[in-house]
């Protein structure tokens, strides 16, 4: 026997009588590159891992060695790997400028190596500049030991990943002048002047021109869901045409992974005719929910049981400004897939209201609006709304010229009726209305409630403040009105039990991201019961509270997982430290990375 297979039998050997203390070592290795990519018909030159656009899914079990080494092949870059989500030394949590980890340079390698705590869906993506919407983020599965399921409920025949991302022709460094340019860059999705007959239809034209006085006073677009539009929306890395589709046989359960790898987008997800069930948020067990759709924010994961009837099912999820699908599908091992997938109809667009603002009844008393420039947003007159939705021409304008305002009212209302019905969808008002048919559940925070009882209920010691906000004019993004470079870090004692209370004084929701720890979000639930969250995303002009116990030393990244948010400011370094060393930790972010690890694009 030659020495090197006998070497390979004496190690097969060791792992297989190895004490239960000794971790089974699972070993990857990612080289990352640029390399030209095809997604949308143009190609374009993107991140790759091992030559591949998306960097491949990564898998383990419970109590395993992560081994992975990481190898910068880029000439000109710096490029940094943070497994989100996963609890482990700050080191490994790979953020440059944090915990002494400075970013790997070009033609550089790094180790991360860390034991595996938890199991479930997770991922992993780029903290270096645009890299992440440039491609440079995966999938990250990590099985209960011995692959048990963690409940009766959780059994399931098939399992998949559906990793959905949103893909853009331009680079993630334009996209980021062009903001800088203008806040407005990308919006091209401007109210109509059927729009504005919707309201005074619903609202008469008081309310209506009340309404609208205020927004022109604000300098701010209802229609200002995203930043950034014109991205193609992939599942696994694959267009809607190219349709990834996952397998099943009949009278099978199926797990179905959903992971938002997305830079900017919300979803909206559903399977017609197929009820989901909710047994996981953000890889932490939860009692199951049955729901028939559910809304996820950049950098949230989902874990769903479905037990599939059909021949076929289509996966959709729609972005929430109605920009596009990602589309997958479920399909019969029996039986061919359709030739073509069927790209389902828009739901309306929701148009952002006071309420969204912090703001009841065109009251300012929630939000102090000097705090905010808005001076970017040109007032919201007639050059705001598109007029191509309807011509102007096909209404009969003969009656108004002697009529009063409260005349027009009514008229206004009579002739929308008749001419008007085919213009637009009824406009949907708010955020947080995604449209949901009327008799179908719609997943709610409120619903998630953690499948084993936490093990911390104390309440909070103390409370710390995170006010989230931003200058229009400059596109900035701040944390209590300051952005990352500016920022004090804020300070937690190692083992206090704090509360995270994020307040948004903006019209903009933000998905806000807890790295090395899980927070107890404060969803009504008793405080046994309430779920484990990395990723909280907070709506416009609302708060949103957790519960943290700060039991893993170091400096953690807090920050909205919106990338061009991040990067312009709304970040800051939570230092967990024993009380004696909390002198030596305790410097402000300006002696952390250069702005380009800070993701800053100047």
């Amino acid at each position: 026997m030659s020495a090197k297979i006998y070497a390979g039998v004496i190690a097969s050997f060791s792992l297989l009588f190895a004490p239960a203390s000794w971790a089974a070592i699972k070993e990857y290795h990612l080289n990352i590159d640029q390399g030209m990519v095809n997604i949308t018909g143009k190609s374009v030159k993107r991140m790759t891992v091992n030559g591949k656009f998306i960097a491949p899914l990564l898998e383990f079990e419970e109590g395993d060695e992560a081994v992975i080494h990481v190898h910068n092949q880029l000439k000109d870059q710096d490029t940094s790997l943070h497994w989100h989500g996963l609890l482990l030394p700050g080191l490994m949590d790979g953020v440059p400028g944090f915990n002494g980890f400075k970013g790997i340079q070009p033609n550089g390698s790094f180790e991360y190596r860390f034991k595996v705590r938890q199991n479930g869906t997770y991922w992993y993506h780029a903290h270096s500049k645009g890299q992440e919407q440039d491609g440079l983020y995966g999938a990250l599965v990590i099985y209960p030991k011995g692959k048990q399921p963690v409940a009766q409920h959780e059994k399931a025949d098939r399992d998949y990943v559906v990793m959905l991302s949103d893909f853009h022709e331009t680079n993630s460094d334009q996209i980021m002048a062009n903001l800088k340019k203008s806040a407005e860059y990308y919006q091209n999705q401007r109210e109509t002047v059927g729009d504005v007959w919707q309201q005074v239809k619903q609202k008469g034209l008081k309310a209506t021109w009340q309404d609208r006085s205020m927004w022109n006073q604000m300098r701010m677009l209802k229609t200002d869901l995203s930043d950034v539009t014109g991205y193609t929306f992939l599942v696994n890395g694959k267009t809607p045409q190219q349709n990834w589709t996952g397998a099943f046989s009949a009278g099978e359960k199926v797990r179905l992974r959903f992971i938002n790898a997305s830079a900017m987008s919300f979803f909206d997800v559903r399977i017609p005719n197929l009820k989901m069930t909710v047994v996981s948020a953000d890889g932490q067990p939860v009692q199951p929910v049955a729901v028939d759709e559910f809304r996820i924010g950049a950098a949230e994961t989902y874990d769903v049981i479905v037990e599939p009837k059909q021949v076929h099912y289509q996966i959709e999820a729609e972005s929430i400004d109605r920009s596009g699908f990602a589309i997958a599908s479920l399909q019969r091992d029996t039986v061919a897939p359709p030739a073509q997938i069927e790209m389902p109809k828009a739901r309306p667009r929701a148009l952002l209201t006071m309420q969204d603002m912090g703001m009841d009844h065109g009251t300012h008393a929630q939000m102090d609006m000097k705090d905010m420039d808005h001076t970017a947003h040109k007032p919201m007159s007639t050059d705001h709304l598109d007029h191509t939705a309807m011509k102007m021409s096909d209404m009969d304008h003969s009656s108004h010229d002697s009529m009063g305002m409260g005349k027009m009212n009514d008229m206004h209302q009579q002739q929308m009726t008749s001419q008007h019905e085919n213009v637009k969808a009824e406009s949907v008002q708010g955020w947080a209305n995604a449209s949901t048919p009327i008799g179908h559940k719609a997943l709610q925070y409120a619903d998630l409630k953690s499948l084993t009882p936490q093990p911390d209920t104390r309440p909070a010691e103390r409370e710390l403040v995170i006010r989230l906000g931003g200058t229009m004019e400059r596109y900035m993004w701040t944390m209590n009105g300051k952005k990352f470079s500016d920022a004090e870090p804020l300070q937690v004692k190692f083992g206090e039990r704090i509360r995270l209370k994020f307040i948004n004084d903006s019209m903009m929701a933000h998905p806000m991201h807890l790295h090395g720890m899980f927070m107890q979000l404060e969803n009504g639930q008793a405080a046994i019961d309430m779920p484990n969250k990395h990723t909280v995303v907070v709506p416009p002009g609302q708060t949103v509270t957790a519960l943290l116990t700060a039991d893993e030393l170091g400096e953690w990244a807090i920050h909205c997982h919106l990338l061009y948010h991040m990067s312009a400011g709304m970040m800051n370094k939570l230092i967990v430290a024993n009380v004696d060393d909390s002198k030596t930790v305790n410097q402000p972010n300006e002696t952390a990375p250069s702005e380009g690890a800070r993701h800053a694009h100047h």
